[in-house]
């Protein structure tokens, strides 16, 4: 049995290798979603018009790591109180989004996300979306583990 997780967090290339590590995992892609250009490019994209965050898509097996699990990456994996930017990257694009896929993970999330807020974990209001998954765009070839493909580890997370 296999689910679909998909998470915004910034640059897509940092947040696909982290995933990837993660026992359970059994791919990703990255691409564009939540947002109402159709076939975006990643030149479209980053003009910041199209609506569109960069996010992965998580197809993992339930069994092997549970969408809690996943979230709890996801939230140690990058700054969710800062409003359209993680790092240097600035924009809408770059907002931290989860993007549910069944009312189950809508629920996780909206928990997860609460009691991460109340446990004061972070100076600053987590500002992270929880919205309807809508399309996912995949991105380009060249982007596909695009940190793997050049022998890196991380980037900038």
């Amino acid at each position: 049995m296999q689910e679909i997780a998909t998470f915004a967090a910034g640059c897509f290339w940092g947040v696909e290798e982290t995933f990837l590590r993660t026992p359970g995992v059994i791919k990703t892609e990255v691409g564009y979603s939540g947002g109402s250009a159709k076939d975006p490019t990643y030149e479209m994209v980053c003009t910041g018009t199209t609506g569109h965050a960069e996010a992965v898509q998580v197809t993992f097996d339930p069994e092997k790591v549970s969408y809690e699990a996943l979230l709890k990456i996801f939230f140690e994996n990058h700054d969710p109180t800062t409003r359209n930017r993680q790092g240097p990257d600035i924009g809408d694009q770059y907002r931290s989004v989860i993007f549910y896929h069944t009312p189950a993970q809508q629920t996780a999330a909206q928990k997860f996300t609460a009691d991460l807020e109340r446990s004061g974990k972070f100076k600053r209001p987590i500002v992270t979306q929880i919205v309807a998954s809508s399309n996912f765009y995949p991105a380009e070839d060249y982007h596909q583990q695009y940190l793997r493909k050049r022998g890196l580890g991380s980037c900038h997370l």
